[in-house]
């Protein structure tokens, strides 16, 4: 039985292995013989497995970060319904911003990809990346697509899941756009731009919702976050309209991964521009949003204050006998007659 079991066992370790592990992996030996080999990575269509995977990791590891931490907090906090949901949101969010962050810093730091912006469109087609690259992508890829079925897990409110739906879908067009089209440079610069600027706000709103007299965080947040866009816009010009115009190789070939033509250049800096100018639309509501309800507080402050006021000083007015009520206390000492002189 084992020896007829043995072909099966093999077949289903070879695919098991094609979820776990990352596929197309091309071997490089250097000149020197002392120099280690090393390996990199191109995609393929066996990469959905593998995104299969690591969608349900992600699932099983959001239901732990949720379970373990956010409900404990949510329990002692007693937050209402829409403040309980906007922090499970934002500590969810908080948790992979950081650590996408810290590790899309590490990988600049040692593939040296930030260092000059010519790095972002040199040798291209980026058709090889190394392991960290690949699986950065990955996991994005994967994070992002298992938001969706965290919308039913999650129960999330009917009036949030266009919300979710709509920037869950722009995250997963723009990174698998950066990875399809061999953009992984480029993508991942500007990913690793726009986490920290998301971490940051996610921050702040756990801070406010402790204390909400604490809004210092969303005032650093909104700055950076237009800050941000203006470098999202300028590189993608850069990248787009100066070095990849100027490449000398501008032919689509599937067969190599090149896609510098000038209809995919107009198309990707299109989508980016357009992406950004919602994210601006969305800021500015967000904005004046705040700055409404601000003003709203502080009418009705200001409208509470003036009743006390008022309530006070009429007080203060019946007590010294004004609007026509006169007390005991206050009645003035009758005259002394004049006594007329015989």
């Amino acid at each position: 039985e084992l020896m007829l079991n043995f072909p099966v066992l093999q077949m289903t370790a070879k695919m098991a292995v094609s979820f776990v592990t990352l596929q197309y992996n091309v071997t490089f030996h250097a000149a020197d013989e002392k120099t280690e080999q090393f390996i990199l990575y191109h995609y393929g269509w066996k990469d959905l497995a593998t995104v299969f995977f690591y969608t349900l990791v992600a699932i099983i590891l959001h239901a732990i970060l949720q379970e373990y931490v956010l409900d404990k907090i949510n329990r002692r906090m007693h937050f209402s319904k829409t403040k309980h949901s906007k922090f499970n949101e934002s500590g969810q969010l908080g948790v992979f911003y950081l650590v996408s962050f810290i590790w899309g810093m590490c990988i600049l730091s040692s593939e040296n990809y930030a260092t000059n912006p010519t790095n972002l469109w040199e040798s291209y087609p980026h058709t090889l990346m190394p392991f960290q690259v690949k699986f950065f992508y990955i996991a994005q890829l994967a994070y992002w697509l298992h938001a969706l079925p965290e919308l039913y897990f999650q129960k999330t409110r009917k009036e949030d899941i266009p919300r979710q739906l709509v920037y869950t879908s722009l995250y997963v067009f723009h990174i698998a756009g950066a990875y399809l089209l061999n953009l992984n440079r480029f993508g991942l610069v500007l990913l690793v731009l726009h986490y920290f600027v998301e971490l940051l706000f996610h921050i702040s709103r756990l801070f406010y919702f402790n204390d909400e007299k604490n809004e210092r965080g969303f005032t650093l947040w909104a700055f950076l976050f237009v800050v941000a866009r203006l470098l999202t816009l300028s590189l993608s010009v850069l990248t787009f309209g100066f070095g990849l115009a100027g490449a000398q190789n501008q032919s689509l070939d599937l067969a190599s991964g090149n896609f510098n033509i000038l209809a995919v250049r107009i198309s990707a800096l299109a989508t980016i521009c357009l992406t950004q100018a919602y994210m601006m639309w969305k800021f500015i509501n967000f904005q004046l949003k705040r700055w409404k309800e601000h003003a709203q507080i502080q009418a009705l402050k200001k409208k509470a204050t003036n009743t006390k006021s008022k309530a006070a000083k009429k007080g203060e007015n019946k007590a010294n006998g004004v609007n026509g009520i006169v007390t005991s206390e206050d009645r003035d000492s009758p005259r002394a007659r004049k006594v007329k002189s015989s």
